[in-house]
C-alpha cells in the first residue's frame, strides 16, 4: 500500500505544477485537462475556460512518492477552500483492501464518491472521514501486479 498527497487548486494547478516540476526537477507521469476526459459526467456543459482546467496531474517526487492535483470545479460538487485543499490518496494492493479501507474510513463520515471502476482504469472512491480528513482510495490491477 502507498500513501501520496493530492492537492486541489482554484484554477491554477498548471501554474503550481510547473513550479513544482522545476523545484523537484522531474517530469509529469500524467497531465489531463477536463476537455480530455472521455464521457465524464458533468464535463459536457463546462465553459471553454473550465474545460482547460486540470482534471489530474501527477508528478513523481523521489523514488516512491507522487504529488498529484486537480483544479476544483464548484459546478461539479467541489468547492475550493484554502487550507482544506488536500487529500490523502491510498493506492491499495487489492480491490478487497480498497473496499475494506473505504468502508472503515467512511464510518461516521461521508462517502463523496462510492468505490467504482473509472475510465482511467482504477477502481476508485472518495470520502471525508468523521474528523474532516479527505481520502481518495484507489486500486489499479496493473500497478499492483507490477509491484
Amino acid at each position: 500500500m502507498k500513501l501520496n498527497t493530492y492537492l486541489n487548486f482554484d484554477g491554477n494547478t498548471a501554474e503550481a505544477f510547473e513550479f513544482y516540476k522545476s523545484v523537484f526537477q522531474t517530469e509529469y507521469a500524467a497531465f489531463m485537462r477536463f476537455k480530455d476526459a472521455p464521457d465524464m459526467p458533468g464535463c459536457e456543459n463546462l465553459s471553454e475556460n473550465d474545460q482547460n482546467k486540470v482534471l489530474h496531474v501527477s508528478l513523481p517526487v523521489g523514488k516512491d512518492n507522487i504529488l498529484m492535483a486537480s483544479d476544483t470545479m464548484e459546478g461539479m460538487g467541489s468547492k475550493f477552500v484554502q487550507g482544506n485543499n488536500f487529500s490523502i490518496c491510498i493506492s491499495t494492493d487489492t480491490r478487497e483492501q480498497a473496499d475494506s479501507l473505504f468502508g472503515k474510513l467512511s464510518e461516521g463520515g461521508q462517502a463523496v464518491m462510492p468505490m467504482q471502476d473509472m475510465f482511467w482504469g482504477d477502481y476508485y472512491g472518495m470520502l471525508t472521514d468523521k474528523f474532516g480528513i479527505q481520502w481518495m482510495i484507489s486500486f489499479n490491477k496493473n500497478q499492483a501486479s507490477a509491484s
